[in-house]
């Protein structure tokens, strides 16, 4: 098997453990910690703007190459694992959902983050 073919088998896994992570915020049989853990996660992985957009070379993709890996492994790890298997066996038959929650928070952050530096920068009366 050559690396591009397990790179590819890894994405995959990776999409779907976002969309079971998406699934398992919603369960009640998940522990609120391990719902805000993947609740967070999923909105973030599945929010169409990123924290650092990928346009800024070599951090752009940090985020999308090392962050949401790890938080998807933390957040997996919160989720019982008799549980994760049953929202990866659904996910596995579901399409991608796309994150309202996560564009709205990451608006909010990019909005937050400008005007803190409007406010930083802006001249003092003397």
């Amino acid at each position: 098997m050559s690396t591009f073919d397990t790179a590819k088998r890894w994405a995959r896994k990776i999409k779907r453990d976002v969309v079971a992570l998406w699934i398992a915020a919603r369960d009640p049989r998940v522990p609120w910690y391990a719902k805000a853990a993947a609740g967070a996660v999923a909105a973030y992985a599945l929010s169409p703007i990123d924290l650092i957009p990928d346009f800024i070379p070599i951090i752009g993709y940090l985020d999308d190459l090392l962050i949401v890996p790890v938080g998807i492994m933390l957040a997996v790890k919160l989720v019982p694992s008799d549980l994760m298997q049953e929202f990866r066996d659904e996910a596995a038959r579901r399409e991608k959902p796309v994150s309202k929650a996560g564009l709205a928070s990451m608006i909010a952050l990019w909005v937050l983050a400008a005007l803190a530096l409007a406010w930083l920068f802006w001249p003092k009366p003397a």
